[in-house]
């Protein structure tokens, strides 16, 4: 009982302290800096959550809050829990676009709203954005890359599920002289190949802004090979269409070898 009794003033002392002393903007700031480097996200978040009630107009508190937010978003894991904390992010980032920022910051919350949406699958709300940062900067080569990717998912999905229907396989042409094929085909056309030209301008842009973009080039492969495929009439435009995406696998490979060469330096 007596050493309890000498514990009552330390712990009345300690508690009184953190009424005394509250942790300050700044505090909260580093507290969360520190904690995320250490990858600890969730300690970081609720410092950074902190550091905005103490002053809700700073952009960079915002900034930090939505990285941390996102840092524990785990791409591909579809759970409940997951998906909120990617919904939570990209509140945040937003709330960093609806402030007083700058562009380079606007630039980075936009590429993460995308970057959410585009794992979300959620491909309207993910082109939106990468267009905002093409109109942020115009220079960005990843912008108009992952706007080529999404236009090739949004063609290739239906198309091969549309194959598959009519047990059509993969690698094989579509008959414009079978009825069901033909019909597919008009359909596919009608739908996608607005599309997919939109896609190949996209990629043909990243590679501009980038010329070592041996990531967009193998897109580019693809993309010819979704409109090859419905040529189903112009069976001469079918197989340029695939002669120029065997040429953009060559493109790849040089690309990636070139760009392997480099990461090695100089012997």
């Amino acid at each position: 009982m007596k050493n309890a009794w000498i514990l009552v003033p330390v712990l009345f002392m300690a508690i009184s302290a953190s009424f005394v002393f509250p942790q300050t903007f700044n505090d909260e700031l580093q507290l969360g800096i520190a904690a995320y480097r250490e990858n600890r996200y969730e300690q970081a978040m609720q410092h950074f959550e902190k550091a905005v009630e103490h002053n809700p107009d700073n952009v960079i508190a915002h900034m930090y809050l939505a990285t941390a937010c996102a840092s524990q978003y785990i791409p591909g894991v579809d759970t409940q829990n997951n998906v909120a904390i990617a919904e939570k992010a990209i509140a945040r980032y937003q709330e960093v676009l609806d402030l007083n920022s700058n562009t380079d910051q606007k630039i980075n919350s936009a590429k993460g709203i995308a970057y959410l949406y585009l794992n979300l699958a959620q491909w309207d709300d993910a082109r939106e954005y990468y267009e905002m940062v093409s109109d942020l900067d115009p220079n960005d080569s990843e912008a108009p890359y992952s706007l080529g990717v999404i236009d090739w998912t949004q063609c290739y999905q239906p198309r091969m599920e549309a194959r598959a229907r009519l047990d059509i396989k993969p690698d094989e042409r579509l008959n414009a002289k079978k009825t069901a094929q033909k019909k597919l085909c008009d359909e596919l056309r009608a739908r996608n190949w607005t599309v997919i030209e939109d896609g190949i301008d996209k990629l043909d842009r990243a590679i501009q802004l980038r010329p070592d973009y041996d990531d967009a080039m193998a897109y580019m492969n693809l993309m010819y090979r979704e409109r090859a495929d419905l040529e189903c009439t112009d069976l001469s435009a079918r197989e340029q269409d695939l002669k120029t995406a065997d040429e953009w696998i060559d493109k790849v490979m040089a690309a990636r070898k070139a760009n392997a060469k480099k990461a090695d330096g100089p012997k």
